[in-house]
């Protein structure tokens, strides 16, 4: 098939290492501009502009698709179908409706459950039992369109950034499929109920909440790792939490017990790995030895 591919992050990368693989023709690939990046701030090409760059695939990075010339351009390329996987960009109805079979998108969710931007986050922090990836055809609502395909997955103990490249890898193998049998499949509409939406994650969401649950804390730890990372703070200076466990133990919420237990209105939240700022990660016992909480600090 005469493919573009549309796609930004780390989790594009899979999708596109499987078109490639299945010799489908990439006649472009559309990325988001470099940004920058590093303590240089320097620009920095997005991971799927430098794959297709390696792949010596011709690459484009428009700021927006709703110029003229930009949706003539894409026109052009007489495609029978564009994938999307994380792409970052609004497609206009012209983008949409360009190639022979449209658009279609790898989502990172069981959809209708959690259309939007960060599905897998709010799907370990609602606490759900399964996540998955559909290939979906887009339209002009927000992931509203019909699925072709979708696989499952169980949460589990999963942080984010693994349950991210498990669903990317699935969602490539899917797309994939749905492609070489697209001629004779029909896309199911999504349901009316159970819509979910994922908003885009706010920074200020990876504090550490100890008013709550122990379990709602240690599903922060996981949602935010490996980014932006669940965190408290301490004499001035904001401590990762990048893995955790729970017990059923009580104190009042916020109270810091040995080994750097921390009490929650309900059980209390084990840290097992943590990392200061600039440092690498550690055990609460490393991090104790040189910069001391004692028991009994009380945490906000």
């Amino acid at each position: 098939m005469r493919i573009a591919f549309m796609g930004t992050p780390d989790f594009s990368v899979p999708t596109l290492d499987a078109l490639i693989g299945a010799e489908h023709e990439i006649v472009a690939v559309y990325t988001q501009p470099p940004r920058p990046a590093g303590r240089g701030k320097a620009l920095s090409p997005s991971p799927i502009q430098l794959r297709a760059e390696a792949a010596g695939i011709a690459v484009r990075t428009p700021l927006t698709l709703r110029d003229p010339q930009a949706q003539a351009a894409f026109a052009a390329l007489n495609l029978d179908a564009a994938v999307v996987a994380a792409y970052g960009l609004i497609l206009p109805v012209p983008i949409l409706e360009a190639p022979r079979h449209g658009c279609l998108n790898v989502h990172g969710s069981l959809l209708p459950r959690w259309r939007g931007a960060a599905p897998v986050q709010r799907a370990i922090l609602a606490g759900d039992e399964e996540t998955g990836v559909c290939i979906m055809q887009m339209e002009k609502g927000l992931d509203t369109g019909p699925v072709y395909a979708r696989q499952a997955t169980p949460v589990d103990r999963k942080t984010a950034g693994e349950l991210t490249s498990e669903i990317a890898e699935m969602g490539a193998r899917l797309m994939i499929d749905v492609l070489g049998r697209i001629d004779a499949m029909t896309p199911v509409p999504q349901p009316d109920e159970g819509v979910t939406y994922a908003h885009k994650i706010e920074k200020s969401e990876a504090r550490l909440d100890f008013s709550g649950s122990a379990v709602a804390a240690e599903r922060q730890v996981r949602a935010f790792n490996p980014a932006p990372g669940a965190f408290f703070e301490y004499r001035g200076e904001r401590i990762r939490i990048l893995a955790a466990e729970v017990s059923g133990d009580a104190a009042p919420p916020g109270t810091v017990a040995d080994g750097l237990a921390i009490a929650c209105a309900e059980g209390t939240l084990h840290p097992t790995l943590v990392q200061r700022a600039g440092r690498a990660a550690m055990t609460p016992g490393e991090l104790l030895r040189g910069f001391p909480i004692p028991a009994g600090t009380l945490l906000a």
